[in-house]
């Protein structure tokens, strides 16, 4: 008897001693380390590390994406200036683009001309041209026979340029129109 006393004279201690720690320890105005808040703490610190690394990496993908425009949107443009001086659209007796030459190159016939019309370019380079009347009648599109359908396909990434043309549809009657070269984006060969 004197034992279960003694413990429950303890056990009473014990709690009065807990129940006191414990209120004075969430009432304590100085500040007292819990346990579990550093644990928050590095759960913060860790969470904005992660957000910071997201946005580090969709800059550097953005960049990336936009650096293909930003370094080939020159050599495009180059490229159009090129195509509207080239030989093989023009017009025999004057110096403007031929619509019979558009339709034989954009034509299922022009397979040898496109060839020859291509060939004069870097196999680097894919791109198509596209001329188009200004009153948007009439449209061509020349793209090179020995490119993989895929790698033309809407969606992927390219950069266009664009140049001013005169089109002769017949000797007696040219319309204003564009010259439009598509540059795509390919694996260096």
């Amino acid at each position: 008897m004197f034992i279960s006393l003694f413990f429950s004279s303890l056990l009473e201690a014990v709690k009065k001693f807990v129940k006191t720690v414990c209120t004075s320890m969430f009432r304590d105005e100085r500040g007292v380390l819990e346990p579990h808040a550093d644990l928050l703490s590095v759960a913060l610190a860790v969470i904005g590390f992660m957000v910071l690394a997201a946005l580090m990496s969709q800059t550097y993908l953005g960049y990336e994406d936009r650096s293909f425009a930003l370094e080939n949107y020159e050599s495009a443009s180059l490229l159009a200036k090129n195509l509207a001086e080239a030989p093989a659209l023009k017009a025999e007796t004057s110096s403007l683009l031929s619509a019979a030459a558009l339709d034989e190159l954009s034509g299922p016939e022009g397979i040898r001309e496109r060839e020859r019309f291509f060939a004069a370019f870097s196999g680097n380079y894919l791109f198509l041209v596209e001329i188009r009347t200004g009153d948007g009648q009439w449209h061509w599109r020349i793209e090179p026979d020995n490119a993989e359908p895929e790698s033309l396909m809407e969606g992927l990434e390219k950069v266009a340029a664009s140049v001013p043309v005169v089109i002769e549809l017949n000797p007696a009657e040219s319309v204003p129109g564009i010259l439009t070269v598509v540059l795509y984006k390919t694996a260096w060969k």
